[in-house]
């Protein structure tokens, strides 16, 4: 019997749907082991299968009201996954910089109570003997499952100025606003405010206790540098700078002394600690905002890479073709889409996820790394560490999954970006004169599927905005008898065309016709009469701002008086400035300033 999938492709929303045995975890050598023989099985623990890697960021603790226990602490995200393919839980439970979600005397354990952390079960647990941080070694030490210790670098959920922000901030950076890179009042443009400054040693001594007091007091498997969380080190970069040499030195000599610390507690012990890293995938960027990612290679400060967060710049073949270079092992990070504005196809979909985890087995990578997707009872963690099970399933290719912009965290950090952007927020625009092309990146090979006796089906799905005849090419093929559902048009594409790898499409739009005496045509025309909807976007909002209809008319008002605090819509047009464009807007001023803002193709 023949098996049939399919294979789907998306323009503003562009979708394309379409082991070795591992030693035993936890078991100690009866003697000390010399530095030669703990790397060989260093380097042998680096090397194990993991086809998935659960990152469980450790605020299951903080937020959901459950019994002070260990049985139902587990119950919340780990214990489902007994049996599933996550053969690794990376378990982050540091806060801001300072605060711990274990029991810990060099950082403050968080026991918070107030507002949203009402059921806050850290106190609880700990007044009962019962560590977090324990709970999970000792669930993986069951089920053969390495369990990581998870540091993220510089966590500023912290730098909100409302919400939860004020309760997350750690007595260290209160009592030492010195070591910050900027103030509530003086905030840097290239990163978030209460991020500690890399280049004040203070900091870097505190870092490496951090690390050492984990090490020291838990019988884990290695330890992960979360770079990508959030990746601002040093406070001349997040004013504008690029980092100097002295302050990746700095950096580097940090890592280097975390080495030496976790050889000397791996020869205690008996076994090693692996060091795992997740970092921006871009060399080059990581080097302006400090990191020495390839001298940390050369010189063997890393045992596991981890690639991308909020943004990618490049396909994942740099990055996997980087680490393997060094003879580390990596894995493409698939972090949560945060595209809010998807309707008809969703990138945070079961088949969005199989789409993109079959992309990173193709590029070679030697498992998948998973980042705030938390269900354990999800069916991402029976099926995408398994690149033969997922040839047959059902998949969604996005050309654009995460569109972070990496000028956040540097200036000019765009330059270092050679992947497309192309979402409902950032659409192409497709000009009548002249012809557009997007690349989209595909891991099935569906002329192999085909031997295989399989039957893929391809779809194109194209939205559009204001374009009526378009005419859509795939690898020099043109792509014919479309449907049209609503503002999509879908096009059938025979499954040679598509090939594993980079995918070519071309566009074309056909300007519409017009006659002598017709009057302009609005393109997109909003009466104030009820909400924007997509492809409106509502940016920036906070418990001081309103958006509401009032007597049939768009009512905005913006009450704080906080930095960032206002609100407002936003559509994506397209503006030739070579051409005439008439936009016509009406509003009533109440009170205060107002503003509407216009892009000319160019600039705001």
């Amino acid at each position: 019997m023949s098996l049939m999938y399919k294979t789907i492709v998306y323009l503003t929303v562009f979708s394309f749907l379409i082991t070795a045995p591992w030693s035993a975890v936890g078991q100690k050598p009866a003697t000390r082991v010399n530095i030669d023989v703990l790397r060989q099985m260093r380097h042998e623990a680096a090397h194990r299968t993991r086809r998935m890697i659960f990152n469980n960021d450790g605020d299951d603790v903080i937020y959901t009201k459950k019994e002070p226990t260990a049985k139902a602490l587990l119950a919340l995200r780990t214990t489902p996954l007994a049996g599933s393919q996550v053969d690794s839980i990376f378990y982050s439970n540091s806060l801001c910089f300072g605060d711990a979600l274990h029991n810990s005397k060099v950082m403050e354990p968080f026991t918070c109570r107030e507002a949203m952390f009402k059921d806050n079960g850290l106190p609880q647990l700990m007044a009962r003997g019962i560590d977090p941080l324990q709970v999970m070694v000792d669930f993986g030490r069951r089920h053969n499952i390495e369990v990581f210790w998870d540091m993220r670098m510089n966590d500023t959920h912290d730098a909100a100025i409302g919400g939860y922000g004020p309760y997350l901030r750690p007595k260290f950076k209160l009592d030492h606003p010195e070591y910050l890179v900027g103030s509530r009042d003086r905030q840097p443009r290239h990163g978030p405010w209460t991020s500690v400054d890399y280049a004040q040693p203070a900091v870097r001594e505190m870092a490496f206790r951090f690390f050492e007091e984990v090490c020291q007091n838990f019988d884990i498997d290695g330890v992960e540098m979360d770079f990508f969380r959030h990746p601002c080190f040093f406070k001349t970069v997040a004013h504008g700078a690029q980092a100097s040499r002295q302050q990746r030195n700095m950096m580097t000599e940090l890592l280097r002394r975390i080495r030496r610390m976790t050889e000397r507690e791996a020869q205690r012990r008996g076994r090693p600690i692996l060091i795992a890293m997740r970092v921006p995938d871009s060399v080059e960027y990581c080097r302006g905002i400090g990191l020495d990612l390839e001298k940390w290679l050369d010189e063997d400060l890393l045992d596991i890479l981890i690639g991308t967060g909020y943004f990618r710049l490049n396909r994942w073949e740099y990055l996997i073709k980087l680490g393997h270079r060094h003879g580390v092992p990596v894995y493409p990070c698939l972090s949560d889409s945060r595209i809010r504005t998807d309707t008809r196809f969703k990138r945070s979909s079961l088949e969005s996820y199989r789409g993109r985890a079959m992309r990173a087995w193709s590029a070679g990578a030697n498992g998948i790394y998973l980042f705030n997707y938390f269900n354990p009872h999800g069916p991402v963690w029976r099926e995408l560490g398994d690149p033969d099970s997922l040839r047959s399933m059902d998949k969604l290719y996005f050309v654009t999954v995460r569109d972070g912009a990496p000028d956040r965290y540097l200036a000019g950090g765009n330059r270092y970006r050679n992947e497309p952007i192309l979402t409902p927020n950032n659409p192409h625009p497709i000009p009548a004169d002249k012809p557009t092309e997007i690349e989209l990146v595909v891991g099935d090979d569906l002329a192999m599927a085909q031997q295989q006796g399989l039957r893929p089906k391809v779809t194109c799905h194209l939205q559009t905005l204001g374009i009526g005849n378009i005419t859509v090419a795939l690898n020099g093929h043109t792509l014919e008898d479309p449907t049209v559902v609503d503002d999509w048009i879908d096009f059938p594409v025979p499954p040679r065309y598509v090939r594993q790898g980079v995918n070519r499409f071309g566009f074309v739009a056909q300007p519409e016709k017009k006659t002598e005496n017709q009057s302009p045509k609005w393109n997109i025309v909003h009466d104030g009469k009820k909400m924007p909807s997509l492809p409106w976007r509502r940016m920036k909002s906070t418990g001081n701002c309103v958006a509401e209809i009032r007597d049939g008319k768009l009512f905005i008002a913006d009450r704080g008086t906080d930095p960032g605090n206002y609100t407002f819509f936003r559509y994506p047009c397209f503006i030739n400035p070579s051409k005439q464009t008439i936009i016509e807007a009406r509003l009533k001023p109440v009170s205060g300033w107002s503003s509407i803002m216009i892009e000319n193709g160019k600039s705001a």
